[in-house]
């Protein structure tokens, strides 16, 4: 005991100065397993070290492998003695038996097999905790108090080992970090630089082929401009030869006949290997010479400067090439910038060539130019709905009230929303109501309010839409279908300015500035009875009619672009780039639901885009015209609808049935039954066709 206590001491500083010059976990425990466990007394030691990524433990431990090496194992446990270390940090110990009873599941793992006594310290310094060190015998009884001890010193002297350790590989990854940060960031203000120092083409490919050669070690450079007028691509590229010397190179080819076309019109990066070069050589003309020369790879990125492409940067290796994610980070912000210049140079040659054209038309454009801020739910660009958005403004100030026409989807309660934005009534909030959406029995309580014992259920009172709207303004959608016996009510407010709740007495003054919206013919409903001619006659003080996205469809791209982006955010998706020809089809749309239908379409192929690329299904929304129908095998009896052998729009059909039924619109053998048709609807085409009933009627008293 006394001399293996004098060996302890005299090997323990050799063995903390070792410990603490170590960098690397195998040689600690390579030192522990030769040095100390002689000594002290243990056949295996182990390391219980938390994981870097996931923080979990881990057992580092040596074993022989089949050719007598020693080799660092590292394997996830769960259920064995070690873990408790990094809850508890207690010391445990105990002997082969007891590891077996207690620990069944960890017996038979390799650091543990033929264990007879065990022993867990913490490793821990004064200002963390490391883990855990686990000593093992093989042979003889549990370990003692002495050699606890001499564990104990030595768990101290690994702690600061592994503590200097992990500073020492922190510093490193930083020094490391720091080091590629700044050349990454030198060559991207180099290149940059460049780049914003040239607005010609071959200069600009002179200055920054040598920079991307050297850092990235590429042997082929290619800067590709576009002109979109002609689609022609001009190909300005360099190839370093093996022997120093540069090669240069200018052609212009059809964009489509090119790789570079192909990554500037979809707008994603293509990364080609050896395999994929040789199967596009085919395709592509100056593939083919490229995998001729033995290249390797090629790695094309779009030049794209807000949602255009104005050119392609195309990179080629003469071996296969490893993109690591800074580096292929690194190019994608040299694309970017390379993309900026680009845009400058072609928007420069643009300005120089409309100077004098924008300088004569600049008191023109002042003239007619319009400031529309106050309008920003708003997305439109042509004429009809700028004479909207003037109407807007004029009516905008005063209280009068506003009837918008149009269809459904055209956005009618946008326009609403901008009336009210606009007026002096602006501060409150403005109140809605869906005349369409209320059951008839509940309208009148909904517009007016009721008090408390009106009606069955009416168990407080209740503040109608009015009231709520009182010195605001109130939007009452659908108000075409407001029932007939309601709509004296609604002309008494407008007029007098005043409600009566429901089931109330008292006169209640309101100030509330309306704005009705319909997608109904009113003045037809008018003439059929269905509608007060005095209530129209009120609430269309000043008309404002909402064209058809179909008669406006060159507000459609921005709507697109706008509705893409509404719910490209919503979904956490990255949509920055919509074909043209998908904009061009989408013009092409008669658009019968308007732009309610273009959201739905646009929501639609955002939830299906899988890539930054908008993908449509077209063939999904294309319009099939009508297919008249067949006439039957044989005529139809007098008695029912004659609207399957004849087409219900044409003017000859109307005019053979009227005469069959003398002029008589209506009643079951009347021609509006005959025709299959509402008599409303018969009498609305008959005026656009220049039909008369009475015509017919008067042939045959004629004949008569």
């Amino acid at each position: 005991m006394h001399n293996n206590t004098q060996v302890w001491r005299e090997l323990l500083p050799l063995l903390s100065q070792m410990l603490l010059s170590l960098r690397d976990v195998t040689d600690i425990l390579r030192v522990l397993s030769n040095s100390a466990g002689p000594v002290i007394g243990f056949a295996q030691v182990n390391l219980v070290l938390p994981d870097p990524q996931t923080r979990d433990p881990r057992l580092h431990y040596l074993s022989h492998n089949i050719k007598s090496e020693l080799r660092l194992d590292t394997q996830q446990f769960g259920n064995i003695p070690a873990a408790q270390i990094f809850t508890n940090q207690n010391m445990l110990q105990c002997s082969g038996i007891s590891f077996r009873r207690d620990y069944p599941k960890s017996a038979n793992l390799p650091p543990y097999t033929k264990l007879e006594a065990y022993c867990l310290l913490p490793l821990k310094t004064k200002c963390r905790f490391l883990g855990g060190i686990e000593f093992i015998k093989r042979h003889g009884e549990i370990f003692d108090g002495n050699e606890l001890l001499q564990m104990c010193q030595l768990a101290e002297i690994v702690a600061a080992a592994l503590e200097n350790l992990t500073e020492h590989v922190a510093h490193q990854i930083t020094e490391e970090q720091t080091r590629l940060e700044r050349e990454q960031y030198r060559v991207l203000v180099e290149i940059t630089n460049a780049a914003l120092s040239k607005l010609n083409i071959d200069e600009l490919v002179d200055e920054i082929s040598d920079s991307i050669h050297n850092y990235f070690g590429f042997d082929y450079v290619s800067l590709d401009t576009c002109d979109l007028s002609t689609h022609r691509l001009y190909t300005h590229s360099i190839h370093f030869q093996k022997d120093g010397s540069r090669m240069r190179q200018s052609v212009m080819m059809s964009i489509y006949a090119s790789l570079s076309g192909q990554v500037m019109m979809s707008k994603e990066k293509a990364l080609l290997n050896r395999q994929e070069v040789e199967q596009l050589a085919n395709q592509y003309s100056q593939v083919a010479l490229l995998a001729n020369q033995g290249f390797q790879m090629i790695f094309a990125l779009p030049l794209i400067s807000g949602d255009k492409a104005r050119g392609a940067l195309k990179l080629g290796h003469h071996r296969p090439y490893t993109f690591t994610p800074e580096k292929l980070e690194l190019i994608e912000q040299i694309a970017a910038r390379l993309a900026i210049v680009l845009d400058n140079a072609l928007a420069y040659e643009e300005i120089s060539a409309l100077k004098e054209k924008l300088a004569s038309e600049n008191s023109y454009l002042t003239e007619e130019i319009r400031n529309y801020a106050d309008f920003d739910e708003i997305i439109g660009i042509s004429l009809p709905m700028q004479n909207v958005l003037q109407q807007v403004e004029l009516v905008a100030s005063s209280d009068a009230t506003v009837l918008i026409l149009g269809e459904t989807g055209t956005g009618k309660e946008l326009i609403a929303r901008a009336i009210h934005r606009l007026s002096k009534r602006s501060e409150k909030t403005m109140v809605k109501m869906n005349c369409a959406a209320v059951p008839a029995g509940l309208l009148e309580s909904d517009l007016f309010g009721h008090e408390k014992g009106a009606f069955t259920g009416a168990q407080t009172r209740r503040h109608g839409r009015f009231e709520l709207a009182h010195q605001s303004t109130l939007f009452l959608d659908e108000v075409g279908d407001l029932p007939l016996e309601l709509q004296p009510k609604l002309l008494r407010v407008l007029q007098e300015c005043e409600i009566e709740r429901l089931g109330g007495t008292r006169v209640i003054p309101v100030d509330v500035r309306v704005i009705a919206a319909t997608n109904s013919d009113l003045r037809q409903k008018v003439a059929d009875h269905q509608y007060r001619s005095d209530l129209y006659y009120r609430l269309n003080v000043f008309p404002i009619v909402i064209p058809p996205l179909r008669e406006r469809p060159e507000d459609i791209p921005q709507l697109v672009n706008f509705f893409v982006k509404k719910f490209a955010q919503r979904m956490n998706k990255h949509i920055d780039s919509i074909p043209s020809e998908t904009i061009a089809r989408l013009i092409q749309m008669p658009w019968p639901g308007n732009v309610r239908e273009l959201e739905n379409v646009i929501e639609r192929a955002v939830i299906l885009t899988r890539s930054n690329v908008l993908e449509l299904p077209l063939n999904e929304i294309q319009y099939q015209p009508a297919q008249p129908d067949q006439p039957p095998k044989e005529p139809p009896k007098r008695t029912e609808s004659i609207m399957h052998d004849l087409p219900r729009t044409t003017r000859d059909a109307i005019v053979r049935v009227l005469r069959e039924t003398h002029g008589i619109l209506y009643g079951p053998t009347g021609a509006a039954a005959r025709l299959g048709l509402k008599r409303t609807t018969l009498i609305s085409r008959m005026q656009r066709l220049g039909i008369s009933a009475k015509d017919f009627r008067e042939d045959d008293c004629a004949e008569a």
